[in-house]
């Protein structure tokens, strides 16, 4: 595909707004319009970004050959679906989809008709970006993920939510299928998870321990890696990573136009992510 691909925007949310000011900005690219349930937000957005604001989640599908899902988490299956049925290729903010079910039938739909779908985990760009693809498989990955508290993605856990991102590394790195779970976690006030501590074990015998609250005192990302020679310390905060973003978004649409075999995270690798995620949740008792 060498045309200038049109490109849509549901949910005019903060990662909404990161994604179509991308998209108003890539070469080869036409910002064609935001979509939002709050018409107003739409419409604010849209006129930041130079796009139309659409009312009508069908009439935008209508209009694009690729759209960024950034709606609340729980409706990601449902807007991906409706994408992928209207012929549109489907970039999809974590997690994939609130359910296995969900996702599974986002990835079947989406090898049917041959559309491209990418899942949002940017730490997959941070880690190619610091050459850590590039090193053999570490023994151990130890992450925290902190955040304050806030009203979004309240609607899933703090797994769901934040843990994911290192879940998916922990599997991108260890290179094999998890073998055992144990966490233990709080609920808040909602009875929603909001802080869980996690061990996965894998196959190979590879290990990760991942830390992940919203209700912190303070702001923290970071890894830790053991090698058997050494170990190796990452602060995601005060030492970011070019634009993971911005890579994630262009592996996306170079996978729409056939530049490359796949996106940096496929729906099979959300799949994937989702399904240790909920592991993770069932161990604790969520």
């Amino acid at each position: 595909m060498t045309k200038r691909l049109r490109a849509g925007v549901i949910g005019a949310g903060v990662f909404g707004g990161y994604h179509a000011a991308h998209w108003a900005g890539a070469d080869g690219v036409d910002l064609i319009g935001v979509f939002d349930t709050h018409l107003d937000r739409a419409q604010a957005l849209a006129a930041r970004c130079g796009a139309a604001a659409f009312v009508d989640q069908a009439a935008l599908l209508a209009r694009v050959d690729m759209v960024s899902i950034c709606s609340p988490a729980g409706a990601h299956g449902d807007g991906a679906l409706a994408a992928l049925r209207a012929g549109v290729a489907a970039y999809i903010e974590k997690p994939i989809a609130g359910d296995l079910k969900s996702a599974d039938a986002v990835v079947a739909e989406a090898r049917q008709r041959g559309l491209t779908v990418a899942c949002g985990f940017l730490e997959r760009a941070t880690a190619q970006a610091r050459g850590l693809l590039d090193l053999p498989a570490p023994l151990r990955l130890e992450a925290r993920r902190f955040s304050l508290h806030s009203p979004r993605n309240l609607d899933v856990s703090v797994v769901l939510d934040l843990m994911i991102h290192d879940l998916d590394l922990a599997l991108l790195l260890a290179r094999a299928k998890p073998f055992a779970v144990e966490a233990e976690g709080t609920f808040g006030d909602d009875g929603v998870l909001c802080e869980v501590d996690a061990e996965v074990t894998f196959e190979n015998g590879f290990t990760a321990r991942c830390v992940a609250s919203r209700v912190a005192p303070a702001r923290k990302r970071g890894w830790r890696l053991l090698y058997p020679d050494r170990e190796t310390t990452f602060d995601l905060l005060s030492a970011p990573a070019g634009d993971p973003l911005g890579v994630s978004l262009a592996g996306f649409s170079d996978a729409v136009r056939g530049r490359r075999p796949a996106p940096l995270a496929t729906g099979e690798d959300g799949v994937r992510a989702l399904d240790l995620a909920l592991a993770v949740e069932q161990a604790v008792g969520g």
